[in-house]
């Protein structure tokens, strides 16, 4: 059994995504970062990594019994004991995982870069027990709520933040809005656009901001997305939890 002590974690929770669970170098003073004492380390396969990664699913049962209060939470002058919580790599990713008694992973975190290096020298001097993914599972499918990686690729959090935020919009839009307000924010994205789709239908209308919002981040994203959440208070608060400077 391999353990691991004074292990830094910044919880992001409820993350189905990995790319939501953030690096090291993108934690924000305002995260709130916790110590476990104590936390096994499992190897995984690359399969049981994504799968863990970038779902919300129930864990296989062997790596439940195996890590099953094994770790615990250094809080104050107390240690509490975490019912399933591991680190787990494949030799190249690692995440730190809290069920919160759950079968789940709903709760996870990257580590620092000196706790990264502890787990790859442990990988090459120490048998670390090791799991698979012994059923099949079903290949992920990303949406305009769940964007994929590639979408998202190259981003920095703030970015990624906005950029789902974003979205999230464009999906009220879309099921929401009149023909004439879709062609509206289609010439806010591109005022070039207006001639070339005014006598478009509106699935066309819809493809065309789609294909353009899907690629990268720009001043235009950004300039779009500060402009649609206007007027919509659950979406003013996200914007706004990304911009701490400017609420008083």
């Amino acid at each position: 059994m391999v353990m691991m002590r004074d292990v830094w974690v910044n919880w992001f929770e409820g993350e189905e995504n990995g790319y939501n669970v953030c690096p090291f170098h993108e934690w924000r003073s305002e995260d709130r970062v916790e110590v476990l004492d104590q936390v096994k380390l499992v190897k995984g396969t690359p399969e049981l990594m994504d799968f863990v990664e970038n779902q919300l699913l129930d864990l296989p049962q062997n790596l439940l019994n195996a890590v099953h209060q094994k770790s615990y939470l250094r809080k104050n002058m107390s240690r509490i004991q975490l019912d399933y919580c591991f680190i787990i790599t494949d030799g190249e990713r690692i995440i730190a995982v809290d069920t919160m008694g759950y079968k789940t992973p709903v709760r996870k975190s990257r580590l620092t870069p000196r706790q990264e290096q502890l787990v790859y020298e442990a990988l090459a001097d120490q048998e670390l027990e090791s799991f698979e993914l012994i059923e099949d599972v079903t290949e992920k499918e990303y949406h305009l709520l769940s964007l994929s990686p590639f979408e998202l690729k190259g981003l920095t959090r703030r970015e990624r933040q906005l950029k789902q935020l974003l979205f999230m919009v464009l999906d009220q839009l879309n099921t929401s809005a009149s023909d004439a307000e879709l062609k509206y924010w289609c010439t806010e994205w591109n005022p070039l656009s207006y001639q070339k789709l005014k006598t478009k239908d509106r699935d066309e209308v819809w493809n065309h901001l789609l294909v353009g919002a899907r690629t990268g981040w720009s001043e235009n994203h950004y300039r779009l997305c500060e402009a649609m959440v206007k007027g919509n208070s659950f979406f003013e608060k996200l914007w706004e939890l990304e911009h701490p400077e400017r609420v008083k």
